[in-house]
């Protein structure tokens, strides 16, 4: 039953939304960096961020690498918290230069499950943002889950608001064969919905989803 709900849902944002073209950036880097600066903030001001890194020529493993703490800080100082994610962007550095010589390329040639294991070992990355990396960076076949995900399919029924991530994240995993593709533009469908429909105090009549099932708001 969850699996024909889940793709129906698919279905009817596809058709409402069309693509998405998520997630932006030129490359797997930039991704990644993108996905760490985005946590407590909203895209615009990562994206106010990403363009600083870029201006200076900083957005790739070696020349970040280079970058001192306070310099690192005031470039994605419009993502917010600057001095932590800095941290945690010099902790990703410091896996990706130790593990991978500083090559994405290589980090996307290992199994999706080991790659996650050691994301989740770097300081200020926890599964949002490792599978974000997967998926999007690396194109591995894994379903983020945000709280768009659960606001979403809890409002609908499908799953309780309580259940933990990796609960959410198996639900879909089980429903679809491992497709990088359906994943990515399926998980950025998501985000939209939330972002204009699904809200804190939601838009249920104006809701492309109104009809599919009864909702526990």
């Amino acid at each position: 039953m969850h699996k024909k709900s889940l793709k129906k849902i698919y279905a009817i944002l596809h058709k409402k939304f069309g693509p998405q073209h998520w997630w932006p950036g030129d490359t797997p880097f930039e991704i990644t960096v993108g996905a760490i600066l985005t946590q407590n903030t909203n895209w615009s001001n990562v994206e106010k961020a990403i363009f600083n890194l870029k201006k200076v020529k900083a957005l790739n493993a070696a020349a970040m690498s280079r970058l001192a703490h306070e310099q690192l800080a005031a470039l994605i100082r419009p993502a917010g918290y600057f001095n932590v994610k800095a941290k945690r962007l010099r902790s990703f550095l410091d896996f990706l230069n130790d593990e991978y010589s500083g090559s994405m390329t290589k980090m996307k040639k290992i199994d999706a499950v080991v790659l996650r294991y050691q994301l989740l070992s770097v300081n200020g990355i926890g599964p949002e943002t490792a599978d974000s990396i997967l998926l999007y960076a690396l194109d591995k076949p894994v379903f983020v889950i945000d709280a768009y995900t659960k606001r979403i399919l809890s409002r609908h029924g499908i799953m309780e608001a309580d259940a933990d991530y990796h609960q959410y994240q198996q639900l879909f995993h089980d429903s679809f064969d491992n497709d990088t593709a359906l994943f990515n533009e399926y998980h950025a469908l998501i985000v939209r919905l939330g972002k204009d429909f699904c809200k804190p105090r939601p838009l249920c009549s104006s809701c492309p989803l109104n009809s599919i099932s009864p909702l526990y708001v």
